[in-house]
């Protein structure tokens, strides 16, 4: 038996290898008795804000090489500003501060609490051992109406990033122990304990399945390699033994086998759904392009990341693309239960105003790749635009031949960039619910979805201008396939300024059945664009000033929420081009049909609405600021500008490049006498449709790419806006 000496001797080593922290509230004390605020005390340390939050409420502690530099700092605040000194018995009127509670201390009854991280903290008598459940503290303190509103079944939230120490990070600081060692046990363990998951977005759709994220630790923890050998097809091989435990415990996978984002799942057992969703980090389920670094983060932080993101948009299902998607059907789902009259049973029927079943597109409507268009023309054969719908975003620069010479001798190209083009292109649009109806020389009717076979080559505009009909902005020179908003805008322009045309469709494919089915996909994910955008201090009652000075600066502030941005604006447009999904197998045969066909989310057409709404918008505001800026009106019968019209020379998609003779955009913008933007122009702020600054350059920058046939609204920034999700 050892002596006490040596114990004590042994005690004393171990309390001298590691540094020993005062306690959270008194790391707060200290940091605010030296005026630095969160923020610098992260970037300080190379931390995130949200970090810095969990060490000063006890929700985690440090981690070496942190560890070291966080104790310093402490040690030098507490020197210079010492703790007041208190009363040894607090008065009556004071309430006491609750017993800190056992590690060993369940913290519900069905699920225990898990060793700290850092067991050091449990040998200093000094400090209180931090709870693994400091969510509980922070609802004791809510609203009771709020706290009645939580849902029991998915109490700790809808996701735990996993360790591989068996610690399941979840939101809002919460840490639950999972002594699960394979991928069956994990998946028993998540739906039997954890308490994980979301509610349904609407009455009749389905709640959100738990979603377990797995760190390389707990990949390697779980039996599972660190890279995955099939890199064309990203998933593991069906013999491989995870995939074999999985069976053997009667576990089923979706088609996409065990990849990156691998769905695990039973068959339904009295109405309550069997499925768990893992997302695989180090098999690269979080694009880079999307969350940024997010998973290079430490796992408290990836959980409030993703935690923020589930709670403002809906739990990861996959890529962005594939969440934006999943938030479409889960804010519309197709049916509901309704009662049968005739025998008195519950059956299934549709949702109004939702897609309800999988639709053929029209043949001009299809990819080439698509049975439908595929009966009609040859593999390799291109289709004209009298044959094929070409709804796309613009890339279109001016010919340099039709610079002014006022344009010329300005100093600086600046780029303007529309927030959340798309998103604001679907709001209030009405697309078709229903199949394709082909019709013969019909009457335009700008209320009804669909594409119209018509000539608008007649339709003249000021050369210096992009056509509105076409992505590249060249003059159509014939019949040609339109979505509704382009043929509708043609109409606008032939009745605002007397253009001597008309409107005669050829033909057309309409739909019947209509209505505004993106609506809340739209108000729901530009609620989150402008709630994170306001937590990065970028808010809507901010002056145009007030405003670029906040945008240059925003994305610094917070990396984790910056990261959150940036996968709510890849949601968009992802889930926008989910719409029309191409086939993604090597084995996909020219003019079969492929999965995705049978999903009553694969409509081009709403796809190409959206996108053609998106580049009517732009066009409206370029034509609306160039005519706030001209000194005469055009003349009546023509879209011919004056030579002082503020015109752009490039635009790409949701960017548009203005030479001007300041260096932003306030230089540019036309404003009205009293100071207010411009009736129908360009508007800085924060609101999906609004612009904020997309960078500037040099004139001579500009002119040269111009001059070299590349697009200056791609490089604006200094990066390639494409690369950047931009």
């Amino acid at each position: 038996m050892p002596t006490e000496e040596e114990l004590f001797t042994a005690v004393d080593a171990l309390l001298e290898g590691e540094p020993q922290l005062p306690s959270p509230a008194e790391r707060a004390r200290l940091r605010e008795a030296a005026g630095v605020t969160q923020a610098r005390l992260a970037q300080v340390l190379k931390s995130t804000t949200q970090t810095v939050k969990n060490w000063e409420n006890g929700r985690s502690e440090p981690r070496p090489p942190r560890l070291q530099a966080y104790q310093r700092l402490l040690e030098g605040w507490a020197a210079k500003y010492p703790l007041a000194t208190v009363p040894e018995t607090l008065p009556d009127s004071v309430e006491q501060p609750a017993a800190p509670r056992s590690l060993d201390e369940p913290a519900q009854p069905s699920m225990a609490s898990a060793p700290v991280p850092d067991p050091v903290r449990a040998a200093s008598p000094a400090r209180p051992p931090a709870s693994r459940r400091p969510a509980a503290q922070k609802t004791a303190s809510k609203p009771a109406a709020a706290a009645a509103a939580v849902d029991e079944r998915f109490a700790n939230g809808p996701l735990a990033v996993l360790d591989g120490d068996g610690s399941a990070y979840c939101v809002g600081g919460l840490v639950l122990d999972c002594p699960a060692k394979t991928v069956p046990a994990l998946v028993d363990w998540t739906l039997s304990e954890a308490q994980l998951g979301a509610s349904r977005l609407h009455s009749s759709g389905k709640d959100a399945d738990p979603l377990i994220v797995l760190t390389a630790a707990a990949a390697e923890r779980l039996g599972l390699p660190r890279e995955l050998e099939d890199r064309r097809g990203l998933r593991l091989p069906e013999d491989h033994k995870v995939v074999r435990q999985l069976v053997r415990a009667k576990w089923q996978l979706t088609r996409r086998g065990f990849g990156p984002w691998a769905r695990i799942y039973r068959p339904a057992e009295g109405g309550r759904r069997q499925c768990v969703q893992l997302a695989v980090l180090p098999w690269g389920a979080l694009d880079s392009r999307s969350w940024g670094a997010t998973d290079q983060l430490e796992p408290a932080d990836i959980a409030h990341v993703l935690g923020t993101y589930a709670a403002r948009v809906i739990t990861p299902r996959g890529s962005t693309a594939v969440s934006g998607l999943e938030a479409m059907t889960a804010l519309r789902p197709p049916t509901r239960a309704v009662k049968d009259e005739a025998t008195g049973n519950w059956v299934s029927g549709p949702v109004p105003g939702s897609l309800t079943a999988a639709v053929d597109p029209a043949p001009v409507e299809a990819p080439d790749e698509h049975p439908v268009a595929a009966a009609l023309y040859p593999r390799g054969h291109r289709r004209t635009p009298a044959e094929v719908l070409d709804e796309e975003a613009y890339e279109w620069i001016r010919d340099p031949q039709l610079l002014t010479d006022a344009e010329c001798e300005r100093a600086f190209a600046v780029g303007i960039d529309v927030n959340t083009a798309f998103l604001a292109a679907a709001n209030r649009l009405v697309v078709g619910l229903s199949g394709p109806v082909h019709v013969k020389a019909p009457a335009f009717d700008k209320k009804t979805p669909g594409s119209w076979l018509v000539d608008l080559s007649g339709i003249e505009l000021d050369p210096r201008l992009p056509s509105p009909f076409t992505p590249h902005g060249v003059r159509p020179d014939g019949p040609a396939w339109y979505a509704t908003p382009t043929v509708a805008y043609a109409q606008e322009l032939i009745d605002a300024y007397r253009l001597p045309t008309r409107i005669r469709p050829l033909e057309a494919w309409i739909r019947t059945e209509t209505g505004p089915y993106l609506d809340p996909w739209y108000k729901r994910i530009s609620e989150a664009y402008k709630a994170t955008m306001a937590d990065l201090g970028v808010t809507s009652d901010l002056t145009e000033a007030g405003f670029l000075a906040a945008m240059e600066h925003h994305k610094a502030s917070d990396p984790a929420l910056a990261a959150v941005l940036s996968a709510i604006k890849s949601t968009v447009k992802g889930g926008i081009g989910k719409l029309r999904e191409r086939p993604k197998s090597i084995k996909h045969k020219f003019g079969e049909r492929w999965p995705a066909l049978e999903r009553p989310t694969w409509r081009p057409d709403i796809r190409a609405a959206v996108i053609s709404a998106a580049r009517i918008n732009m066009h409206r505001k370029v034509l609306k600021t160039a005519l706030a800026t001209q000194q005469a009106p055009a003349p009546a019968g023509s879209l011919l500008l004056g030579q002082d019209a503020l015109l752009p020379v490039a635009l790409l998609s949701d960017c548009a490049v203005y030479l001007s003779d300041g260096p932003g955009p306030l230089d540019l913008l036309p404003h009205t006498a009293d100071g207010k933007p411009a009736p129908g122009s360009f508007r800085l702020g924060v609101s999906p449709g609004m612009v904020k600054h997309e960078g500037t350059q040099e004139l001579l920058w500009a002119v040269q790419m111009l001059d070299e046939g590349h697009n200056p609204a791609r490089h604006i920034k200094g990066t390639d806006a494409a690369l950047d999700g931009e």
